[in-house]
């Protein structure tokens, strides 16, 4: 029973540690460029994969760039949940 209970507790505070890394390497992430990026950079995205990322590219030849992250509804695929979800993991210099 105590070494069922070592191991759980093991378990836990491994997958915490991994959790709490995860995030700190993700916080230290330089945003993408929505009007720069490549297929391959944009489908790193959350929500975005490559038949998205590709969609992103097209609208953005186009219609011409994205001035903010609301303006990447306009692409099919791409609603207002998956625009809140990289909202702060995007940028939109040219």
């Amino acid at each position: 029973m105590q070494t069922t209970f070592k191991r759980v507790l093991a378990a836990l505070l491994l997958s915490f540690c991994l959790g709490v890394s995860g995030t700190a390497l993700a916080q230290t992430v330089a945003p993408i460029n929505i009007n720069t990026a490549d297929e391959e950079l944009l489908a790193e995205l959350p929500g975005i994969g490559p038949t998205r990322a590709a969609a992103i590219i097209e609208e953005r030849e186009a219609n011409g760039a994205f001035e903010n992250a609301d303006d990447l509804a306009r692409v099919s695929g791409i609603g207002v949940a998956t625009v809140d979800r990289m909202r702060d993991q995007i940028t939109f210099d040219e």
